[in-house]
């Protein structure tokens, strides 16, 4: 991303969210990107994960060049390359685990037996063998966000993208996702998580912050004894 800005227009008014963030991920990275709630850290996934476009600036992913691509082939580009855990779950409430997982497979064509199986099996990388026919109020926290991890890497998309991941969780259910998202990034998966918690942001291998609509490199405080 290159020179990004992001401006709303309520009424007559001009509302900069973004301003001039400039950010390079590397394919594999495992990147953190904390600020606090008013920060623009939402609007810039939203911007990354191609489900809206900034108001001037340039963007590639994966070599494409994403602000000029049709809303088809943006959705084409969400379907394959990315995937998306949100800190309330998105589970649909009357689909089982297994059902609610294979989803995405279904907008990729994939037929019910083959899409079940796949479902399935990345249930079970997640440790959730015994809860494939569970619908989401059978579960806990952790296993609904669990299931939506399973969801994201159903495809096997390039990226994951995670906002505020924990932020509904439990400290012993956090640590679990985050062991998650410690081995899908060591099995090859870009993961990009947004945060406003410096212990979240920590079990990242690199951290940029954001505040007030601009990106800078984290450089921890020395500690002068």
């Amino acid at each position: 991303m290159h020179h990004i800005y992001k401006d709303y227009y309520p009424g007559n008014i001009v509302v900069p969210v973004l301003k001039d963030v400039n950010l390079n991920v590397e394919e594999g990275e495992y990147l953190a990107i904390m600020g606090p709630s008013g920060s623009g850290k939402s609007t810039l996934m939203n911007i990354i994960g191609c489900l809206d476009k900034p108001t001037k600036g340039d963007f590639k992913l994966d070599g494409l060049d994403i602000l000029n691509l049709s809303e088809n082939a943006l959705a084409d580009v969400r379907l394959k390359k990315l995937g998306f855990v949100f800190q309330n779950f998105q589970l649909l409430p009357r689909q089982t685990a297994v059902e609610n997982v294979a989803l995405p497979l279904i907008y990729a064509g994939v037929g019910k037996r083959e899409r079940l199986k796949r479902a399935a099996a990345a249930l079970d990388k997640v440790g959730l063998s015994d809860r494939i026919n569970f619908v989401p109020n059978q579960l806990s926290g952790g296993q609904k966000q669990r299931v939506a991890i399973a969801r994201a890497m159903v495809n096997q998309p390039k990226i994951l993208l995670a906002d505020e991941p924990t932020g509904a969780l439990d400290s012993k259910s956090s640590a679990q996702v985050m062991d998650l998202f410690t081995t899908l990034n060591q099995e090859g998966v870009t993961v990009i998580m947004i945060t406003h918690d410096s212990h979240v942001a920590g079990f990242a291998k690199r951290r940029v912050d954001i505040f007030d609509g601009e990106i800078s490199e984290y450089k921890p405080q020395e500690v002068t004894l």
